[in-house]
């Protein structure tokens, strides 16, 4: 048989194809090899229209003997990674299939959690690189108060890392470098529901373009300042 005949057959045949999440996590939701095998044949075998292979047919496909696939399959059922359902078909004739949503969604679950986790793993660096940020902006290590306020900006008011990152970045261009002030920084957008990046740059752009600018500056003095917002005007 010819290359590009093979080819053909495969692609008229169908391509049976196996979520990447089974091969990340179907060890650690304590599927063992064999049944791993068991269930990817079994799951071939209903991408290719044969809902409910008989322990013969998984013999054919595999070095198991009969007893082993039989059991193989009663301890797939019993952990609950598979199930025996049944439909009626267009003819009204009443037929059994393998049903692996639980599989699914053990697999989903787990993986969620390993997501999660690292998420919460990332969020733990991009905190702990903010209170090293403050120490660098403010020249000296912080006191057990300042970490206490910090915190309660990631735990309490639910700021991101990002969010009171630009709060001090507010507060060293306004050259008013305290928490008190940046608290306030952060209390205003939580008030006007401000929670991006890109919302909180665009209220003090605004403001900014508020601020008149001469038509005509001959000379500027290197001792002009800079408007900034100041945020401990701002009234409830």
């Amino acid at each position: 048989m010819q290359k590009r005949d093979r080819l053909r057959i495969w692609t008229e045949q169908g391509n049976v194809t196996i979520s990447q999440l089974f091969f990340n996590y179907y060890k650690m939701i304590d599927v063992k090899d064999e049944e791993a095998i068991i269930l990817l044949h079994l799951i071939a075998f209903g991408e290719a229209g044969i809902h409910f292979p008989t322990p013969q047919n998984l013999v054919d496909k595999t070095y198991f003997d009969e007893n082993k696939v039989v059991g193989i399959l009663q301890r797939l059922l019993q952990k609950g990674f598979i199930q025996i359902e049944q439909q009626i078909d267009e003819q009204g004739v009443r037929y059994e299939y393998y049903d692996f949503q639980s599989l699914w969604n053990l697999l989903l679950n787990y993986a969620e959690l390993e997501e999660n986790k690292e998420e919460d793993q990332q969020m733990k660096v991009e905190e702990g690189s903010i209170y090293k940020l403050f120490e660098q902006e403010f020249g000296r290590l912080l006191s057990p108060m300042e970490y206490e306020t910090i915190g309660m900006w990631f735990d309490q008011d639910q700021h991101s890392p990002s969010l009171i990152r630009l709060a001090l970045k507010e507060a060293v261009l306004a050259q008013k470098l305290s928490l008190r002030y940046i608290d306030r920084i952060l209390f205003e957008w939580k008030k006007k529901n401000i929670k991006t990046v890109e919302a909180a740059e665009k209220e003090s752009s605004n403001f900014r373009q508020q601020i008149p600018v001469p038509k005509k500056v001959e000379q500027v003095s290197s001792s002009t300042k800079v408007s900034f917002y100041n945020w401990l005007e701002e009234r409830e």
